[in-house]
């Protein structure tokens, strides 16, 4: 990988050039909630001003530039007794601006799933290929803990990858499109006072970090499969699946079929889903297989944490905690790991 190092003002010009030739996401303040912290999301933007490198968090992921919520896989028109198929990738280009590390390692997990050799999706890998990701290191926020799962730092998955060092960035480049962009701006050669800078960042970030104990945690959920620890929990979900919407990897969906009252056109529509939600199990006939909330919490949990860990060696979830700020409930992995582990223990 190679290392430049670019004053704000010149990564500012950088910004700027896109903004005339593609569509600009980045993180952006909307308001404050109740206890007067900013509220941040990932919109469109038209000029710098409106963009926030220093946000802690946003309230949803920018997995919906990817995997939108509801999107149309194709749509149908019938004519004359015959009839016509339309499928449409997204192909305008983006730029993708201020994405932390665990939103990276995010899109990485959605990579071996919808991106696979086998079965990939075109929709998510048009999206993916088409979109300029500029990376940006951040301090812990709030009730994460994305260095427990391994998501707080990244060395792939992006284009240019920043850390604040006052009023210059530390970038890594990671591809051949990185490159070509940062050298449309002034950027110069890392010395050794950049790489000790970058160090102490580094450091200073890591510190504010806190402990989760998480080893052997799929063995331990095996063992822990019967216990009340669910039935604790489950008796708190609303089963409305929050959770999932702003989880920046959830990607079970359901597909509909809208038919015109004519029947003359008709779409195929693909909408995510959540596992929480009480018909999400249910088959033909009317059995359902997960009828109660606790059991549906067990099973997302058991996703994230076991069943992704065994097939990708990586659990799915990367510690952003987005659900248990959502939840309604105050339902958060944390606890729920941390109420296992004590099982485990007595």
């Amino acid at each position: 990988m190679l290392f430049r190092t670019v004053l704000k003002e010149e990564f500012n010009r950088l910004i700027d050039i896109f903004l005339s030739s593609h569509e600009v996401i980045a993180p952006k303040r909307i308001d404050v909630d109740r206890d007067g912290k900013p509220v941040h999301q990932f919109l469109p933007v038209s000029s710098i001003d409106e963009i926030d490198l220093g946000y802690e968090t946003t309230e949803y992921s920018a997995k919906t530039y990817f995997l939108p919520f509801k999107e149309t896989l194709s749509s149908f028109c019938y004519e004359d007794g015959d009839w016509e198929q339309e499928i449409k990738y997204r192909l305008m280009p983006r730029f993708l601006v201020g994405l932390h590390p665990c939103d990276i390692n995010a899109l990485l997990k959605l990579d071996k799933v919808l991106a696979r050799d086998y079965f990939p999706s075109p929709y998510y890998i048009s999206r993916r290929k088409n979109t300029f990701i500029v990376g940006i290191d951040h301090e812990p926020c709030e009730g994460g803990f994305c260095r427990a799962v391994g998501a707080d730092t990244v060395t792939h998955g992006f284009d240019l990858f920043l850390t604040d060092l006052g009023d210059r960035y530390f970038v890594a480049i990671n591809s051949d499109r990185g490159y070509n962009a940062l050298n449309r701006v002034q950027c110069r050669e890392v010395t050794e006072q950049d790489n000790q800078d970058y160090l102490h960042a580094r450091a200073q970030i890591a510190q504010g970090h806190k402990d989760l104990p998480i080893h052997n945690l799929p063995n331990l959920m095996d063992i822990e499969f019967e216990s009340p620890v669910w039935d604790q929990w489950g008796a708190k979900c609303l089963g409305c699946g929050s959770c999932a919407q702003v989880c920046p990897t959830c990607y079970c969906y359901g597909v509909k079929e809208d038919v015109s009252m004519d029947h003359t056109r008709s779409e195929k529509k693909k909408i995510l889903y959540s596992c929480c939600i009480k018909d999400f199990a249910e088959v033909a006939g009317g059995h359902n297989f997960r009828p109660d909330r606790a059991t549906r919490l067990k099973y997302r949990y058991y996703h994230q944490h076991r069943g992704f860990a065994e097939s990708y060696e990586s659990p799915m979830c990367v510690g952003c905690n987005r659900c248990g700020r959502a939840c309604l409930a105050g339902i958060n992995p944390p606890d729920i790991i941390r109420d296992l582990q004590e099982e485990g223990t007595v």
